[in-house]
């Protein structure tokens, strides 16, 4: 696969829509459309640096889960504690700040953050690390007007439960399933 081009479609607030063209293996034209947070200008900018993270928040062997509800899906979903890095933040940063304002907690101990990876890989090219960490303190609201978020510390078997009757964003949902079967953290 070549791409041959790349064009904005659309510049939003927090997404740009882009459309791109690729000769395929057959040596034909395919356009694809793909949304990002940053700006493409050519090839190499695609997928060229983690715009966030996710969350993995562990405390006394359970595993914090958000209730929290997504516009895009318009219904609450079991999820991790996630956000954007800001202008000049660093990731360690951006984790304190973020599991703050989603459930007033604090680091306790940043336990390993992963290389960046693709969070929707068919129609993105955002990419976002992952961190575990351990927390401490009492659970308190700073979000914003826009989001509705309701943190809880869930045991193994709780978490159990919670896979087969909820629904999940798939990178919690793979962590809540690793947290039910694995020592965990699974990180040294």
């Amino acid at each position: 696969m070549e791409l041959t081009n790349i064009k904005k479609v659309k510049d939003g607030k927090y997404l740009k829509n882009y459309d791109l063209t690729y000769i395929n293996k057959a040596g034909k034209e395919k356009k694809y459309e793909i949304v990002s947070r940053r700006e493409i200008h050519e090839p190499a900018d695609l997928g060229k640096k983690s715009s966030g993270v996710s969350i993995v928040v562990t405390a006394n062997d359970k595993l914090l889960l958000l209730r929290e509800f997504r516009m895009g899906v318009n219904k609450e979903i079991m999820n991790l504690v996630a956000g954007m890095i800001e202008e000049g933040e660093t990731i360690e940063d951006c984790i304190r700040r973020e599991l703050f304002e989603e459930t007033g907690l604090s680091v306790k101990r940043i336990i390993k953050i992963l290389p960046a990876s693709y969070a929707a890989v068919a129609i993105s090219d955002t990419s976002t690390n992952i961190a575990f960490v351990e927390a401490e303190g009492e659970f308190s609201d700073h979000t914003s007007e826009n989001e509705q978020i309701k943190p809880r510390f869930y045991s193994r078997q709780e978490v159990e439960e919670l896979l087969q009757t909820e629904s999940f964003s798939s990178r919690c949902q793979l962590i809540a399933y690793m947290f039910t079967e694995y020592p965990f953290p699974p990180v040294r």
